[in-house]
């Protein structure tokens, strides 16, 4: 067994990730992995902004979330459908359509200052990430020899946090620190000295209630200040409708291969019932429950920064910004490193473990080591969604897994759902863990000021990303399990004697 495991390592190492005739195609299709993490990551910040321009809860903010991962929830079945139907570059090119129709749907948002318009321009902004991703991910798999097929993905996924990096830079230096909401909360802090001695949850208790007096004393003013600041908001996603709108033309006249041509009709059920084991499923959920993780973990560090340690949006997205290149060093280390040498199951597993001793220490460890901690996440989290999702489509024809890729897709919607739930807990009133107690005795170690410890309620809802991860880690373990009792199978059957001599 030894010997097959060594033969089965060393042919992962010695096989082209690439090969030669895929590496344009290879190199066109990868640029998409960065549009969407542009995409994702420009959206982010907005719960928080959205939250203060419109004067609304955080549970409701983090609608911005609901919509933009709804989108992959409704788009992903009818997109694998298309793709399976035609191809994978006709799913790219009604991605790229979509994405653009939504970016520009934020001209007449901003001008009516609906928030709820605001909410189906992302809606439909991910219909087009929906197809993208569908198209995208299973490509690239297809795209050289299966045994390489985990590492190529994870390369293209590499490139994702690059796209994110550079929202999150846009979003922090042109989006969060052009509000006037912002300076707003400045003013009212300097104008306050009495502030300095409150927790930073307190005052952001106090700069709201100026700001709802402020809405209904001025309403002129504070109608301007909305207007000034959602044509902050509209800016970028003009500028990035314009990039996609030009990568599409790239596409429309460029000659991609079809790796997975199919004239028979489609048999949907029974595309299903081949689905229909623990490895797709359980990786659907856990997939559902990465993206959640992942999800939160970015949207609220805002709200971490700003409610525990009493930063500005802007400083606490910088925060956002150094979790994102600890993700981008971790994807390169995960592709270059770990799973060329380890089994992709068992590197998920410990990613898992890894990610969820940081998140408990986001929530145990009071000041700058909770967010540091949060910061470390990232790094755990970097090769996770390509892992789940090579796992996930192990064995499956191409075919099948233009269809199967659809679940993968729709298990997006956990970045729907449960960054609300975290919104919900972040709403509710002060929630006892204990926190509070730990808090201050390690502080006495560590000499954090108290100020930095509260409020509970934030902390403790990073309990949600913690049993994500806990998830995920279950499904690393049982694959792993499955994957040896079949190797121990097809030994003691004799299968395999020829390639892996005793």
């Amino acid at each position: 067994m030894a010997d097959m495991l060594n033969s089965t390592s060393e042919k992962s190492v010695s096989a082209s990730v690439v090969p030669r005739q895929y590496l344009y195609p290879f190199a066109l299709v990868t640029s998409l992995f960065a549009l969407w993490g542009f995409a994702n990551d420009i959206t982010n910040p907005l719960v928080k902004a959205f939250k203060e321009i419109f004067l609304i809860s955080n549970q409701q903010s983090s609608l911005v979330q609901t919509a933009f991962y709804g989108g992959y929830a409704t788009m992903a079945i009818p997109a694998a459908l298309v793709i399976r139907k035609f191809s994978y570059k006709t799913g790219i090119l009604l991605g790229l359509t979509l994405y653009a129709v939504g970016a520009l749907l934020f001209i007449p948002a901003s001008s009516s200052m609906s928030f709820y318009l605001f909410l189906v321009a992302l809606y439909i902004l991910t219909f087009g990430l929906a197809f993208l991703e569908t198209s995208a991910n299973p490509y690239i798999l297809s795209m050289g020899p299966s045994e390489t097929a985990t590492r190529r993905l994870t390369l293209a996924q590499a490139f994702n946090p690059i796209g994110s990096l550079v929202g999150m830079i846009v979003a922090s230096n042109m989006v969060l620190a052009g509000l006037q909401v912002g300076e707003f909360r400045d003013q009212q802090i300097k104008a306050h000295s009495e502030y300095a001695n409150m927790l930073p949850s307190e005052v952001d208790e106090k700069v709201t209630e100026a700001l709802q007096e402020f809405s209904e004393t001025s309403p002129q003013e504070h109608q301007a200040m909305q207007a000034h600041d959602l044509g902050v908001v509209r800016l970028p996603y003009v500028v990035i409708a314009m990039v996609v709108i030009a990568v599409l033309v790239v596409f429309l006249v460029s000659k991609m291969p079809d790796t997975g041509l199919e004239e028979d009709p489609i048999h949907v059920f029974a595309v299903l019932s081949r689905l229909a084991s623990f490895r797709y499923i359980g990786g659907v959920t856990a997939q559902m429950f990465y993206v959640g993780a992942q999800i939160m973990c970015w949207t609220f560090i805002i709200h971490y920064g700003v409610l525990v340690l009493g930063m500005t949006a802007p400083a606490a997205q910088q925060w956002n910004i150094a979790a994102m290149c600890t993700f981008l060093t971790g994807c390169w280390l995960g592709t270059m490193l770990l799973l060329k040498y380890v089994e992709p199951s068992k590197a998920l597993s410990g990613l898992a473990l890894g990610a969820a001793v940081a998140t408990a220490a986001a929530i145990y460890l009071p000041g700058l080591a909770g967010m540091i901690s949060i910061v470390v996440i990232s790094l755990f989290m970097s090769v996770m969604f390509p892992t789940i999702y090579s796992l996930a489509l192990d064995g499956l024809t191409p075919n099948d897994a233009k269809l199967g890729s659809a679940g993968l897709i729709f298990a997006i919607v956990g970045g729907a759902l449960m960054p609300l739930l975290q919104g919900g807990i972040i709403d509710t009133g002060n929630l006892s863990l204990g926190l509070g107690l730990l808090s201050e005795s390690l502080s006495n170690v560590i000499v954090i000021p108290m100020q930095s410890i509260h409020p509970e309620n934030v902390r403790a809802s990073f309990l949600l990303p913690l049993v994500c991860f806990v998830v995920i880690g279950v499904y690393g373990l049982i694959v792993t399990k499955h994957a040896k009792q079949q190797r121990t199978h097809r030994i003691e059957n004799g299968s395999g004697a020829a390639a892996f001599p005793p």
